[in-house]
């Protein structure tokens, strides 16, 4: 066995530090929340490249006292506890005294700071943990850090980090939190010197949601007020029409704290659920304040986490005042005219004639065409008369069939029998009856087109008139603006509206009349789940997952020659057996196997 040894401070102090600093938003959050423990009424962030290079966080706080900085820089130096009993009540937002004592450990670290019963400030200056300059400067009162050059002396650490502009993604989370949580106080958030965030600080709630979610969702808020024994819940619920893929929406704050709680999870979501559809999830700005001794902050070292000793009374209580909120009022979604339609009602003059079916519902081959209702009661066969277009043989595709399906003499033999539930199409073909799904089989057809024009930039652009608006987020923004040349050269016309708003004047014509506000939002919530690892590849997806939604719809009927086309047009494909979300497009019995259903065969 090795001899155990002591490891040295500075060794003990980097290994901390993977604790507390995991990247450029793990030192924004603990040096600002050290700012709004201070006191500070006005706090700026500003980074640049990700946080990596340069963190400033500037507050106008009590600051610290000449004598009071080097210790800051101790490990397990704090001002907010002094023993054991203190974290039972704790209300600061750090409390380890782990923070600056780490950071300065695999920085180079600044701090300049001024308490209001000093003539003049003091500038401290650490390098990797090692003091380099302690002298009197001129300052307002408050504190002021720099740090720069984030894990310089750990390689190993900085090659984990992502690219600038997903790490400022993180930094942006954390700071839209921040200003959500403390309405209070002013933000001001520069990235690479542009002024990303600024909230006035004047304690509207509503004003901070607007700065940072803007007006469509603001106008969709219902405020909420409840309160229950030893529980309080403040805040803002969005009605079900805004909804999002992920729980990005869902904010809660416990004690001022932005936490990630399963209970508190389940409480929102269980009020919802009767509301919104399966695997979509809600808007709130929620602030749940319990006492000090009925919740654990100290459950995870970046305290991101909280444990409730009543568990069960904070989930009714989120649960009936989210559930209140809900249903004190209509909940009806408002449908709004498009202004062809409304020029359409106002010419009244002109005889009605019957709707056609929007251009997205009939999509490729069935365009043009009469949509017409199934009548016929005599089996159909296709008329194989006129000359047909060759098409290569799939490779691998004859697993579920036991001949050539793609051949001619194959193709001559199928007979389609008619249509079921006005969804499925039943077809015979041999000894073996097929029974295919009109939507499964629309969709797998829709998407191998899409997949095909994307990659090949085949794409027909369609004019939106009027321009739609899409509202981001700060994170949005910025994947928006990094991978704006891939929507470009998809066929969108972006332009900047205003604020974090865009103007979506064109997209690609497979998407016409499917595309809102949401596909986009969609499509860059994949981007930052994916880290933006293959841009191109998740975007081509998406757009063709999305284009899907144009497929025809069961219980919408075909005609028999609009069917015969589709089942043709499926079976050229490599895979014609599943959909794009993996549903199967045919099933099929075999003869023997009717046969003995009906005791023909025993």
């Amino acid at each position: 066995m090795k001899k155990i040894a002591v490891l040295e401070q500075t060794t003990i102090d980097k290994i901390a530090a993977g604790e507390v600093v995991e990247r450029p938003s793990s030192v924004v959050k603990e040096l600002t929340e050290n700012a709004i423990d201070a006191g500070a009424s006005a706090i700026t962030i500003e980074i640049k490249d990700g946080g990596i290079s340069l963190i400033r966080i500037t507050d106008n706080g009590s600051g610290i006292e000449k004598e009071q900085v080097p210790l800051a820089f101790l490990r397990h130096a704090t001002s907010k506890i002094k023993q054991l009993d203190d974290l039972i009540h704790i209300t600061s937002l750090g409390f380890r005294g782990e923070a600056l004592s780490s950071i300065a450990a695999v920085s180079q670290m600044e701090v300049i700071t001024k308490t209001s019963a000093e003539i003049t400030g003091t500038h401290y200056v650490m390098e990797g943990g090692d003091e380099k300059l302690l002298e009197e400067v001129g300052a307002p009162t408050g504190t002021t850090f720099l740090v720069r050059n984030l894990f310089y002396n750990i390689p190993a650490r900085s090659k984990f980090l992502k690219t600038a502009v997903t790490e400022a993604g993180y930094v942006s989370n954390y700071i839209e939190q921040l200003a959500l949580s403390h309405s209070y106080i002013s933000f001001k958030y520069i990235v690479n010197g542009q002024m990303k965030l600024h909230t006035s600080g004047n304690d509207n709630l509503k004003d901070v949601i607007y700065s940072i979610y803007g007006r469509e969702l603001t106008k969709e808020l219902k405020e909420l007020h409840w309160k229950k024994d030893d529980f309080s819940l403040e805040g803002y619920i969005a009605k079900p029409t805004i909804s999002r893929g992920n729980r990005n929406f869902e904010n809660y704050y416990v004690n001022g704290r932005y936490v990630k709680n399963k209970v508190i999870t389940k409480a929102i979501e269980d009020a919802y659920k009767p509301f919104m559809m399966q695997h979509k999830y809600p808007f709130t700005v929620l602030h749940l304040s319990v006492k000090g001794d009925t919740v654990d902050v100290n459950v995870h070292p970046a305290k991101m986490e909280v444990r409730f000793w009543q568990g069960d009374e904070v989930y009714e209580t989120i649960y009936q005042a989210v559930t209140e909120a809900l249903t004190k009022s209509e909940m009806i979604p408002e449908i709004k005219l498009e202004t062809k339609e409304i020029q359409k009602e106002s010419e009244t003059a002109k005889p009605t004639k019957p709707a056609k079916p929007a251009k997205s519902e009939i999509p490729e081959p069935f365009e043009n065409k009469r949509w017409e209702q199934i009548r016929e009661t005599n089996a159909y066969k296709p008329d194989r008369s006129a000359p047909q277009i060759e098409k290569p043989p799939a490779v691998s595709q004859m697993e579920l069939f036991d001949d050539k399906l793609l051949s001619k003499e194959a193709k001559a033999r199928h007979i389609i029998i008619g249509q079921l539930f006005s969804t499925y199409w039943l077809v015979e073909y041999d000894s073996k009856f097929y029974i295919i799904d009109q939507h499964a089989a629309h969709e797998k057809v829709l998407y191998e087109r899409i997949m095909k024009d994307l990659k090949k930039k085949e794409i027909d652009t369609q004019l939106l008139n009027p321009p739609m608006i899409a509202a981001l987020n700060l994170q949005e923004d910025q994947l928006l603006k990094q991978h704006m040349d891939i929507f470009l050269s998809f066929g969108f016309e972006i332009e900047h509206f205003g604020g974090r708003e865009y103007s979506i004047r064109a997209v690609p014509n497979n998407l016409y009349g499917i595309a809102k506000e949401e596909l986009f939002i969609e499509v860059l919530d994949q981007l930052e789940r994916e880290n933006s690892n293959q841009p191109l590849d998740i975007i081509t997806h998406k757009l063709a997952a999305m284009a899907c939604k144009a497929a025809v719809k069961g219980n919408q009927s075909l005609s028999l020659t609009e069917a015969d086309k589709l089942i043709e047009e499926l079976l050229t494909l490599e895979n014609p057996y599943h959909c794009p979300h993996g549903r199967p497009t045919i099933i099929s019995m075999t003869k023997y196997e009717l046969e003995k259903k009906f005791k023909r065969i025993v």
